[in-house]
């Protein structure tokens, strides 16, 4: 698991995404659906990045609830990891 002070970033993989909507209950301000049904992560500015694995630093305040969102994503698409040397934090491939 990452420490509080370590940057993490995260993507959606589109393929695997159930459309359920928990990822962007949990961190709106990370996760947007757009009109295909599908979770996709927002840039700093808001804008949806919808380029496949697409990712985007995590803001510190919203650290838990994208690891959260991660953990309780019913698709396993959601993955989390550390920017200094790209270890899983979260998501299907994480311990």
């Amino acid at each position: 698991m990452a420490t509080e002070t370590e940057a993490l970033n995260v993507f959606i993989d589109q393929d695997l995404c159930t459309g359920d909507g928990l990822c962007a209950q949990y961190a709106p301000d990370v996760f947007e659906f757009d009109i295909d049904g599908l979770a996709y992560v927002k840039g700093p500015d808001g804008e949806l990045l919808t380029a496949p694995g697409a990712r985007v630093d995590v803001p510190d305040k919203y650290r838990l609830d994208v690891i959260d969102a991660a953990k309780e994503c019913p698709g396993d698409c959601i993955h989390v990891r550390r920017v200094a040397d790209d270890t899983v934090v979260a998501g299907p491939e994480a311990d």
